[in-house]
Order: C-alpha cells, then sequence, then structure tokens
C-alpha cells in the first residue's frame, strides 16, 4: 500500500455499534445476500446519519491504534457485497432467488432477470465521508465479479461466465469512480474463488482483470475462507492461489493465521505485494505484539519487508468492538517490533 516496508491496514470491516445495528441478531444467521433492513436499530429517515457517526467512530478508533491504511469500517453494509449487488439494474430483489452459502446452506440471493448494469455510483459518498475524516491513506472495498456470480440466481445469462463478466463492468465503473474521489486503495473481495475453485479456474481471473482494467490506485485482491464467526473448518492451503499470479491486482490480501499458512505457498504468487492476515479473528484470545511479530517473521524468510503488508485475516464485523480495537494495537505493535530489529 506504498513501499514503505510493514505497512498496517484492515481488511475492511470494523465491529458496527449496537446501538446502530442489531448485532445478536447479524450474528444468528447467514450474511445476507439480498437486504436486510430489519437489522437496524436506527429509523430510516436518521439511518444515514447514524452511520456516518459510526464511520467516525470506526475511522478514529483506527487511528487511536495506529493503523496506516484505513476504511470506512464499512458501518452502511448488512455484509460485505449485498449493499453493492442489490443496488444494480437487472436483478429481482422482491422475488429472490436462491444459491447455496459455502456452509452448505440455502440463502435467498439475488436473481437475475436482465443485463446487469449499474445505475449510479453506491458507495461513492462513503470514500467522499473517509476522505474528510482522516489524513492517512484510505482503502474502499467492493464484492468481486466471481462472489458477486455464486451468490446470484442466473435467470437471464447464457451461462456464469458472461454474467461474472457483466458483474466486472459495474465493478470496474464503480472503482473509477472511486478512485476520482480520492481512494488510494481499491479492493475487490473474493473469498468464493476458495469455496468454488473449479468454476473459478473457468473465468475469475479473466473477470477480475476486467474488474480492475484502467484502475491506476493500488488495487487489492482479498479472498480468505468466509467469516471465521460463521465457517469454522478451514483449509490449510489455497485451493485457488497460483492462478492469482495472473491477475492484475497489485497487492493479493491473505488470510493466514486462522489456517497457520505456511508462508512457502507466498512463493506461487511471488510478483505481487502480500496482504498478509496476522490475527486470528475465530478466537476470542487478543493476541500479543509477540505473536503477531513471529507471524510477520516467517513471512518474511519468503518476502522482503517492502513487499508485505500487516492486516487481520478478514472483516471484523463480528467481533466485540473492544476485543477488535485491542487486536488492532497488538497487530500494530507487532509490526512496529519488526521494523525496529530491521532497523527500518
Amino acid at each position: 500500500m506504498s513501499r514503505e516496508a510493514l505497512v498496517t491496514t484492515v481488511v475492511g470491516s470494523y465491529p458496527q455499534p449496537d446501538w446502530l445495528i442489531d448485532r445478536e441478531r447479524l450474528g444468528e444467521r447467514l450474511p445476507p445476500r439480498v437486504r436486510a433492513r430489519e437489522l437496524w436499530r436506527v429509523p430510516e429517515p436518521f439511518l444515514e446519519e447514524a452511520q456516518d457517526d459510526a464511520t467516525r467512530l470506526a475511522v478514529e478508533d483506527m487511528e487511536r491504534a495506529g493503523v496506516d491504511v484505513i476504511t470506512d469500517g464499512e458501518m452502511r453494509r448488512e455484509s460485505y457485497s449485498n449493499r453493492f449487488a442489490t443496488a444494480l439494474e437487472g436483478v429481482d430483489l422482491d422475488d429472490p432467488g436462491v444459491a447455496y452459502d459455502r456452509t452448505g446452506h440455502e440463502n435467498p440471493v439475488p436473481r437475475v432477470v436482465g443485463p446487469i448494469r449499474r445505475m449510479r455510483p453506491v458507495e461513492l459518498r462513503d470514500v467522499e465521508l473517509l476522505r474528510s475524516l482522516t489524513d492517512r491513506r484510505i482503502k474502499i472495498t467492493v464484492p468481486g465479479p466471481f462472489t458477486m456470480t455464486q451468490q446470484a440466481q442466473n435467470d437471464h445469462y447464457a451461462d456464469d461466465r458472461s454474467l461474472a463478466l457483466a458483474y466486472a463492468e459495474a465493478v470496474n465503473e464503480e472503482l473509477r469512480d472511486l478512485e476520482a474521489a480520492g481512494a488510494d486503495v481499491v479492493q475487490i473481495d473474493e473469498p468464493y474463488l476458495q469455496a468454488r475453485p473449479e468454476p473459478a479456474r473457468e473465468y475469475a481471473v479473466e473477470a477480475i482483470n476486467r474488474a480492475l482494467d484502467g484502475i491506476e490506485a493500488e488495487t487489492v485482491l482479498h479472498t480468505c475462507f468466509g467469516y471465521a464467526h460463521i465457517v469454522k473448518d478451514r483449509l490449510t492451503g489455497y485451493p485457488f492461489l497460483r492462478e492469482l499470479g495472473d491477475c492484475l491486482a497489485t497487492h493479493l490480501s491473505l488470510e493466514a493465521a486462522q489456517p497457520r499458512l505456511e508462508p512457502e505457498v507466498l512463493r506461487d504468487v511471488s510478483d505481487k505485494t502480500i496482504v498478509l492476515g496476522v490475527l486470528d479473528l475465530g478466537t476470542s484470545e487478543v493476541e500479543t505484539p509477540d505473536v503477531v511479530a513471529d507471524r510477520i517473521r516467517k513471512a518474511l524468510e519468503v518476502l522482503p519487508p517492502e513487499r508485505l503488508v500487516i492486516a487481520p485475516d478478514c472483516g471484523m464485523k463480528y467481533l466485540p468492538r473492544e476485543r477488535a480495537f485491542r487486536k488492532l494495537e497488538a497487530m500494530v505493535a507487532g509490526a512496529r517490533l519488526v521494523r525496529e530489529e530491521l532497523g527500518l
């Protein structure tokens, strides 16, 4: 996220306040793919202002923790993907479809009934507010075209590849607007690359590259095994990683702490800067700076420090806010320890 060594960041989400969203109801269900407005505690006429205030709190927490590259915490989202996916033309939300979640359970999803088109910017105001709140470098996230394809029922396109490329066009239009609004880093979230590696090999990189075409900001592709709160079983390696060496993203963001990823696998994507997950979000334990530093040192056996960015494994939205903040503090302190050891 710059050529500075061991920069710290977050993946995307940060815990929403209890006064903003019903966190108990959120945690009891699968991540929503269609809208789930019943989760918000604040009535619609006051919701945007409340989300603005929650964004200010999230930014303040990240700055107090010492994070270098921050996000808006995704305070306006019921899940990482549904706010963007449900804002597109061509989907029927009143009569949704169904798709299997990565847990194997059915989940209501957008039903694609016509050409996918982005009619307006979706996250533009998010970036504008974030840019006004901080002088630090900022990142914004958008769901990736392959994952949105897996989270939809396709009743229009001839095949899923065609749908993914249509989603990619919408994502590309969005990223161009977000970059112009001041985003230093743009990220597309593609967790389903690991859940569905066979179709991913058929068309995912093509769709990802279309989504990132012409973007001059730093670009991150995040892939993982799902929210630790939802998906309990972890693979120990990435089924779809080597192939990402061919994607246009300058950075790959990988969950590494909870699955105890062996750093050797990073050699498969040796041309990329790695955003390394060093915080296990599946445990209530708050890492010590020494634990974080040790995870960083292992990765440095494979990568030079200027090609390593430090982050949590995934989005933090399901964690208690106090615990999320303490984990970020430990992450920043651990990165500082290693920088000092290296004389950086």
